[in-house]
C-alpha cells in the first residue's frame, strides 16, 4: 500500500479512522465534504495541480503567499501534486485508487470520461470504493459549470434574500458549496455504513442546485403546500412574529419570539403585557397578518433603553435575542473553544462534539506536501478543469 495512506497521527480513535479518501476536487464543496471525513478521523490524500487549487491564489488577504481562502477546506489532509492531463499523474491516481475507501471529485462529465474516473472505471479497479460526484448541475447537465453565487440565483436562494424594495441578495457565504460538502460528507459516512452491511460500494451524487433547493425549507413548502409565493422580507420571518431585527434607544437587535407565550413573556419585560390579548397580536397569525402595526408598538417601547441593556433583560425572561456581532466580535467570544491555531494557521472547528471533545486538528492546511512529484510534463493550461 502506498505510504501516502499511512494513518495520521492525531486522528487515531476517531469514528472513520482507518477509512482512506481520495479528494481530487477542487476550491470549496468537494474539499470542504472531504475535510469533515478528515476530520472525523479518515486518511485524506488531497490531490493538486502543479499551479495548486484555485482558492490558494482567491484573495487578498493572504498568508504567507497563500490565500487564507484554501485554509477553509483543506486541514488534516496529505498532499500531493500531479499534472492529471499526463500519462504519469493518471497513473498515479490509478493506483492511489486501488487503495482507496472513497474517491471526491467535482469534475464536469467529460474531463471525468477524459481522466478514466467514472464510477464504471473506477468499480473496475476498485469495487469497494464509493464513488462521490459532486457538481454544479447534477448528471441532468453534466458538463455545465457550477459557482455557488449561479446557483443561489438559480435555486431560488437568492429571491428570498434581501428587501422588497432591494436587489436580490446572495448570502454571505458560499452556501451553495458549503451545503454540498456537508450533505456529501453525510451520504458518504452513510454509505460507508452500508457497505459494512451490504458490501456495496455506492455512488453518491450531490448538486450545489439540488443542495440550495433542499436548504428553501419552510420557503418551499410556502408555495408546494401553501400556495403562497415567497418573496423578500429583509430580517423578518415570513411565518413567525414577532421574528426580526428592531431598533432600539441605542443599537440594534434581534428578537425570535418564536411562541406565544415567548411573545406574552416578551410583553411583560416590555411594561405593556396587554399586548398579550390584543386582537391584533394575540396570536402569531395575527401577529404575523399585523407585522407593521407590531414593529412600530414594539420599536416605540425598545426605545427607552439600549440594545445592550434589552439583551441582558430579555436573556433572564428567557426571550430568544441578541446584538448583531461583527466577525471579530464573534472570535473575541468562541475564539477559546472553536478556534485551534497548528502552524500558525488558526482553524475554526467542525462545530460536533464527541463525547464532549471538540476534534482538534491534526495537520495544518497547506503544511502537508508530503509528496511533490510533479508526474508528467504536461502544462497546467492543459490541465483539466473541474466543476467548481
Amino acid at each position: 500500500m502506498d505510504v501516502l495512506w499511512d494513518p495520521q497521527p492525531g486522528s487515531s480513535g476517531r469514528p472513520l479512522s482507518g477509512i482512506k479518501v481520495l479528494d481530487v476536487s477542487r476550491v470549496l464543496a468537494g474539499p470542504y465534504c472531504a475535510m469533515l471525513l478528515a476530520d472525523l478521523g479518515a486518511t485524506v490524500i488531497k490531490v493538486e495541480g502543479p499551479k495548486g487549487d484555485e482558492t490558494r491564489r482567491w484573495g487578498p488577504p493572504f498568508d504567507r503567499g497563500t490565500a487564507t481562502y484554501f485554509y477553509t477546506a483543506n486541514r488534516n489532509k496529505r498532499g500531493i501534486v500531479l499534472d492529471l492531463s499526463s500519462g504519469p499523474g493518471q497513473d498515479r491516481i490509478q493506483s492511489l485508487l486501488q487503495d482507496a475507501d472513497v474517491l471526491v471529485h467535482n469534475f464536469t462529465g467529460r474531463v471525468l470520461t477524459k481522466l478514466h474516473l467514472s464510477r464504471d472505471e473506477v468499480a473496475a479497479l476498485n469495487p469497494k470504493c464509493i464513488h462521490c460526484t459532486i457538481s454544479g448541475f447534477g448528471r441532468e447537465q453534466p458538463d455545465r459549470r457550477g459557482f455557488d453565487l449561479v446557483t443561489q440565483a438559480l435555486g431560488g436562494l437568492m429571491a428570498v434574500t434581501g428587501y422588497p424594495d432591494s436587489q436580490a441578495t446572495k448570502v454571505g457565504v458560499p452556501i451553495s458549496d458549503l451545503a454540498a460538502g456537508l450533505f456529501s460528507a453525510l451520504a458518504v459516512a452513510a454509505a460507508l455504513r452500508d457497505r459494512e452491511v451490504s458490501g456495496h460500494a455506492a455512488q453518491v451524487e450531490v448538486s450545489l442546485l439540488d443542495s440550495v433547493v433542499a436548504l428553501l425549507s419552510n420557503q418551499a413548502m410556502s408555495w408546494l403546500a401553501g400556495g403562497v409565493p415567497p418573496g423578500r422580507l429583509g430580517n423578518d420571518h415570513p411565518q413567525v412574529a414577532p421574528y426580526g431585527l428592531y431598533s432600539t434607544g441605542r443599537g440594534d437587535i434581534v428578537i425570535a419570539a418564536g411562541t406565544d407565550q415567548q411573545f406574552s413573556s416578551l410583553a411583560a419585560e416590555l411594561g405593556a403585557p396587554e399586548l398579550a390579548a390584543d386582537p391584533l397580536f394575540a396570536t402569531n397569525a395575527a401577529r404575523v397578518e399585523h407585522r407593521p402595526q407590531l414593529r412600530r408598538v414594539l420599536e416605540a417601547l425598545l426605545e427607552s433603553s439600549s440594545a445592550e441593556a434589552w439583551q441582558l433583560r430579555l436573556e433572564r425572561a428567557g426571550i430568544p435575542s441578541g446584538m448583531v456581532r461583527s466577525v471579530e466580535d464573534v472570535f473575541e467570544d468562541v475564539g477559546s473553544r472553536l478556534v485551534r491555531t497548528l502552524d500558525g494557521i488558526p482553524q475554526v472547528l467542525s462545530p460536533f462534539r464527541l463525547d464532549g471533545e471538540y476534534l482538534a486538528p491534526y495537520l495544518a492546511p497547506g503544511k502537508q506536501a508530503l509528496d511533490r512529484q510533479q508526474a508528467g510534463s504536461g502544462s497546467e493550461g492543459a490541465s483539466p478543469a473541474s466543476v467548481l
